[in-house]
């Protein structure tokens, strides 16, 4: 895996670090919805599927903010230069499994390696995986549009960003798609957590 260890004698947020991660729950998160009315236009004419599209759009928005690409190891911060999503299947047994993806790639090519591996892990149906600490945990409730979302977190913390989002609903003239965002608040603050939101527009907009 490729990262690098945070100088912390001139890292700005020391102090930030060490309070958040004495707290039982050192966690920050909201939901916001986002503008994909044209994204999913787009996506409807040129049959892309769906999650794995927004899955491409949250991974590359996602590693263009270095905070969440960073991590707490043996108490201290890496930042891996690249994060791959791990995200969840449906299994056919009612229960899911795990795919890891990697969106280091043109979007034509994303999505027929995506389906491959998706496939894959279906059939493997394992909530095991050997790495975990470079990944973007990502899952999906597309049977309801929500305005907020409680995630399991484990004891004690890691420092894995979260990203899910729910099913779209009209608003207006706009279709509207609930995103939310749960990171460690001793690396990420509301402002990077912003800049995540501001680029996965942007990536969407790019796309459509």
């Amino acid at each position: 895996m490729d990262y690098r260890y945070i100088d912390m004698a001139h890292y700005p947020r020391k102090e930030h670090f060490a309070y958040f991660t004495g707290l039982a729950y050192p966690y920050v998160g909201l939901t916001a919805n986002i503008d994909i009315t044209q994204f999913l236009e787009k996506s409807k004419t040129e049959k892309w599927p769906f999650f794995l599209s927004v899955c491409y759009c949250v991974s590359q928005a996602a590693n263009g903010i270095p905070e969440f690409r960073q991590r707490i190891l043996d108490g201290k911060i890496i930042e891996f230069s690249r994060c791959q999503t791990s995200h969840t299947v449906a299994l056919d047994d009612g229960t899911y499994g795990y795919c890891t993806l990697d969106s280091n790639m043109p979007f034509p090519a994303f999505l027929p390696y995506a389906q491959q591996a998706q496939a894959e892990a279906k059939q493997k149906g394992s909530i095991q995986e050997e790495e975990v600490l470079n990944k973007f945990f990502i899952s999906t409730l597309p049977w309801v549009s929500y305005t907020a979302l409680v995630q399991p977190v484990p004891c004690p913390a890691d420092s894995n960003p979260r990203i899910t989002w729910g099913k779209t609903f009209p608003q207006g003239s706009q279709i509207l798609l609930p995103v939310s965002v749960l990171c460690h608040h001793g690396l990420v603050d509301g402002t990077h957590i912003g800049a995540f939101y501001r680029r996965l527009s942007q990536e969407m907009a790019r796309l459509a």
